[in-house]
């Protein structure tokens, strides 16, 4: 006790902030550690979670998969044949939800498909029969499948299929409409339905012939790429954009489809920055698919989002949805758009941010953070932050910035829960109102409440 009283004094202070800047105005040396107590409400459930011997096997189990996963572009083909939707069937993005409790865009979106599948002649004759129950809706992620913003899919609409070679499982995505007035955002104007009338007569059919004729088409290994050239893959596609179009134009110009048809789905392809974005969706949730139903798993395997509630579902909890309200994101507005205009967070495109991209990936893509009105310090920040919750580094999406170490991957609900740091997504913010479009961009987190229910069905499913 003698010879340490004779040394300069090192204090670490945990949480204790009148001892430290106590002992700082005396010039001792204090390392401050940002600590505080779990979020409330978990404590009696992280214990047997905690302790759960099968835990930390399963995790390894589940992380293993989710970074071994290998998404290939197989083929192109309408929702029917896809994922077998029939006539008055629809698919949309976030947990499971009704025609009652459904958000604005996501009504709009669906108003849009039923005209677009004869249904109804307009928006509102479609709207009086869903009202009366006149079409069935399921969740895209109950069909193997992700949709961004109200990701609805409607059986005429074409779906890229992704497939990992070495599992044979497949996952399913629609094509990208745009950005601004479109019906992922629930716009359903004229201009919208010619355009989905024109993708699923023209876009739909001479991609797959370009894919079929191309062959597989490595989708991670474009992943991997486009991180490391300023891509987030949520909310920033550029990069991918242009390389999958660089891979599939040969294949596109000897489609014998004829020369109009290839140049004005060249044009739309290359002038939309996020058509990738719907690649880069069903790579993760073929990612996320593997890692599913280890139990004594504490991974998150999708995150998502219907304009209404968010949920989570977590691999040693099989298909169960955990859900809360959605929050209405922070960030920027198009126009004279404001706070009031935006709906709740929606989508079901924060299956990256599952995977280790978008929010997770923000050091590699700084640019991201003005469009969603933050800082390159911001993004830096961010991605450290994720590394606090999650369970790995992506070994291929690998940030140039920060000397190529890989992205935090692998969402764990004890860590969640025992930091209170919540996944941090990046999004596109839908007008509340069903026909508006898009109102601007920005950031969201989920409601800390899903965490704490996933907790406790892990704590019952060990007891």
């Amino acid at each position: 006790m003698t010879e340490l009283l004779r040394r300069e004094p090192r204090i670490i202070s945990a949480g204790l902030r009148p001892l430290a800047d106590a002992a700082a105005a005396q010039a001792a040396r204090v390392t401050r550690v940002d600590w505080k107590p779990p979020m409330a409400g978990t404590q009696e459930h992280l214990v047997p979670v905690l302790s759960d011997r099968r835990r930390a096997a399963a995790n390894e189990l589940a992380v293993g998969r989710m970074l071994g996963s290998r998404a290939h572009l197989v083929d192109v083909l309408p929702a029917r044949d896809a994922v077998g939707l029939r006539t008055g069937e629809f698919l949309h993005a976030g947990p499971p939800i009704d025609w009652e409790r459904a958000s604005g865009p996501l009504r709009g979106a669906l108003m849009g498909a039923g005209v677009l599948e004869g249904i109804a002649a307009g928006p509102d004759a479609v709207a009086e029969v869903a009202a009366r129950g006149g079409i069935t809706l399921a969740p895209c992620h109950s069909r193997h499948a992700v949709g961004p913003m109200a990701g609805v899919v409607s059986p005429s609409m074409w779906m890229f299929v992704l497939e990992d070679a070495a599992t044979g499982q497949r996952a399913y995505c629609s094509l990208n409409e745009g950005l601004g007035r479109v019906l992922r955002y629930g716009a359903y104007s004229p201009e919208v339905l010619d355009r989905l009338r024109w993708m699923s007569a023209v876009l739909g059919p001479l991609l797959q012939a370009a894919v079929r004729r191309n062959g597989p088409l490595g989708i991670t290994a474009i992943l991997a790429q486009m991180v490391q050239m300023g891509d987030e893959a949520h909310n920033r596609n550029r990069s991918g954009t242009l390389m999958l179009l660089r891979d599939l134009l040969p294949a596109m110009l000897e489609s014998g489809f004829g020369s109009a048809d290839v140049g004005r789905a060249a044009a739309f392809i290359g002038g939309n920055d996020h058509f990738f974005l719907n690649l880069a969706m069903p790579a993760c949730k073929l990612a996320m698919d593997a890692a599913r139903d280890v139990p004594g798993s504490t991974l998150v395997v999708a995150m998502a989002r219907n304009g209404t509630d968010f949920g989570i579902q977590v691999s040693g909890t099989r298909d169960q949805w955990f859900t809360a309200p959605a929050l209405v994101p922070a960030g920027l507005y198009l126009g004279s758009y404001g706070p009031g205009d935006a709906n709740p967070d929606i989508g079901d495109s924060a299956i990256t941010e599952t995977a280790g991209l978008g929010g997770f990936a923000m050091a590699a893509a700084p640019a991201i953070a003005r469009l969603v009105g933050g800082t390159a310090a911001d993004a830096l920040a961010t991605t450290a932050r994720m590394r606090e919750i999650t369970l790995a580094e992506h070994p291929r999406f690998q940030i140039p910035a920060l000397e190529f170490r890989g992205t935090p991957a692998g969402i764990d609900v004890t860590l969640v829960a025992r930091t209170g740091i919540l996944p941090q997504i990046n999004t596109g913010m839908a007008g509340r109102v069903a026909g508006t479009g898009q109102v601007g961009a920005g950031l969201v987190t989920p409601p800390a409440e899903i965490f704490t229910a996933a907790l406790r069905a892990l704590a019952q499913a060990v007891g």
